[in-house]
């Protein structure tokens, strides 16, 4: 009760700041909003901070060369598109199956073929089922040819009929592998899907590949110690992002037509962000994690945890929303129409200047002020530029709301629950590569022991910032609101190189913990030829606003950019 009337406090004072924004003269308004509420308020860094970040900045520059040195400019890209079929986007292969254009069979095998064409360089895909895949294609394509059910009625109950589906190794598939990239979990398989893949079985989809992540899916580049390190499908030199990364891979190669993620850190928007995708992360509670694999520690961390949709082309985001979400679809009211010329959208650059966070790219930065420029110009909304304070802070604020009382450490997680491991002897095991684990693994086993401690007055203070963040958020979004926000301050990054960098990822971690729905959007490429993009953050249950802006960006920007298509 104290924490909601602390936000419900908080929501009422910035409320009365915004409310200048609504009446006839908003525009005017809103200036002098900006320069009380939302104006950039701060104070200059201590001497040692401002160190630090200079230090940090060189070293970021020193990695760069050496790995660009390493690796080269530019490393490969898939093979082109030689099939029309792995073009489409997932609703328009289930239309074309349920009316006789496509088979089932057709649209997996040509799937099938893609993924083995495109994983000997990309290494996304870590476990398949091609056999029983094509066994259950056989069996969609009977249930149609039969004539039991309408096509309306195939669109109703079945509506991805026919269509593959691939999921992250760490959401449970009924036979396949389910490691989590945990070395200990190397021969663990699933004994049934997780909900959210039962949902999807349920609607017609067709599980057929299992996808790479980061090892105990706690990282944002995906590599692991059991099935090694994915790449970048527009540049091989480059990370996929994680934790699913392997997810956001193969469907930018064309390999598969969507797919599931999960993020409590930016683990679907972060890969759909680096492979040029779109990828959603669901308000909080709404989708069920059962099945997902580290599961929650506490009550707060199911809720910042989200399992969500992943495709090349928005137009499939609402359709599996509305699977997965279940009886909760309501909640969202999906269906119901959004007209985005009565849809407010604020815009912020950057975070503010977060400690050892990289600036965002000129690009990324070009990219968000031409959307920006569409919706007032051409759809003519009410876009407003703001500043957040508090998105500065966002990397502790994390940190701090990711602890809890439960006495589980990572070193626990990385022995599989069974005992702990030494991080101090797997570093050392490590150097001489005898480790069964990764060095971000052990790294993040050992400095977890530092940091913010759970019921200290760090960790408190931590909470607040991140109710009042949220009461700022609730105030300024309301029912009709959206955030646009850089999915992340940089294009995909070299391999490794993230390690230099950790603290970037909190440009999606923090949407994380304030519970927010947020769909990563693609924006074409940028001038390394790497995907760049932005998010769409909505208030709480309205992801609609979401869904509906990433379909606007999509028709007004292009989306995924398909690799060379010569069929």
């Amino acid at each position: 009760m104290r924490l909601r009337e602390r936000i419900k406090s908080r929501a009422k004072s910035v409320l009365r700041s915004l409310h200048a924004c609504t009446s006839s003269d908003g525009a005017a308004k809103m200036d002098q909003d900006q320069k009380n509420t939302f104006v950039d308020k701060r104070k200059p860094q201590p001497l040692l901070v401002t160190a630090l970040n200079v230090a940090h900045k060189f070293l970021v520059l020193i990695t760069r060369w050496f790995l660009r040195t390493i690796y080269g400019e530019h490393g490969q890209k898939v093979p082109p598109i030689r099939n029309l079929i792995l073009m489409e986007s997932a609703t328009s292969l289930a239309t074309k199956i349920r009316t006789k254009k496509l088979t089932s069979v057709e649209v997996m095998e040509a799937f099938i073929e893609r993924g083995k064409e495109v994983n000997p360089q990309l290494n996304c895909i870590v476990d398949q089922c091609y056999e029983s895949a094509l066994k259950d294609a056989a069996k969609a394509d009977a249930l149609v040819a039969s004539g039991t059910l309408t096509e309306e009625q195939l669109a109703t109950e079945k509506p991805f009929l026919g269509v593959p589906i691939s999921t992250k190794d760490c959401i449970r598939v009924k036979d396949l592998l389910h490691t989590a990239g945990i070395w200990k979990r190397r021969a663990i398989r699933g004994e049934k899907d997780a909900r959210a893949m039962e949902l999807m079985r349920k609607a017609g989809a067709i599980p057929f590949a299992l996808t790479n992540v980061s090892e105990c899916c706690m990282w944002w580049e995906s590599v692991n110690t059991i099935h090694g390190r994915s790449c970048n499908p527009y540049d091989t030199n480059r990370i996929v992002g994680g934790s699913s990364g392997g997810e956001g891979a193969i469907q930018a190669a064309a390999a598969s037509p969507f797919g599931l993620g999960s993020d409590i850190g930016g683990s679907i928007r972060m890969p759909a962000f680096f492979n040029g995708i779109f990828g959603h992360k669901p308000s909080r509670n709404i989708v069920s994690n059962d099945g997902q694999y580290p599961e929650a520690v506490s009550e707060e961390q199911d809720m910042f945890l989200g399992i969500g949709p992943m495709c090349r082309y928005a137009t499939d985001l609402k359709p599996m929303l509305k699977i997965i979400t279940d009886e909760k679809a309501k909640m969202l009211r999906l269906d119901d129409p959004v007209d985005l010329k009565q849809v407010k959208f604020f815009y912020q650059l950057n975070d503010g200047g977060g400690s050892l966070v990289s600036p965002v790219d000129h690009d990324i930065r070009d990219a968000m002020e031409k959307a920006m420029a569409h919706f007032r110009t051409t759809v003519k909304a009410d876009v407003r530029k703001v500043y957040l304070d508090k998105m500065r802070k966002s990397a502790p604020i994390w940190f701090g709301n990711m602890k809890h009382k439960e006495e589980l450490a990572f070193e626990q997680q990385l022995d599989n629950l069974e005992g702990r491991i030494n991080p101090y002897t797997e570093l050392l095991k490590w150097f001489v590569g005898q480790s069964n684990h990764t060095f971000v693994g052990i790294m993040t086993a050992i400095t977890e022991r530092g940091g913010v401690q759970y019921g200290t007055d760090l960790y408190h203070a931590m909470v607040r910032q991140r109710d009042e963040l949220l009461a700022e958020f609730k105030a300024m979004l309301g029912d009709n609101g959206v955030f646009i926000y850089p999915t992340h301050p940089t294009v995909a990054p070299y391999h490794n190189e993230p390690i230099v960098r950790a603290l970037n990822f909190s440009y999606t971690a923090i949407i994380n913990v304030l519970g927010l729905p947020s769909t990563a959007v693609p924006l074409g490429l940028g001038r390394e030829g790497l995907p760049i993009g932005l998010q769409v953050v909505g208030n709480v249950n309205q992801d609609r606003l979401c869904l509906a802006v990433a379909c606007e960006l999509e028709r007004a920007f292009g989306g995924w950019v398909a690799p060379e298509v010569l069929a």
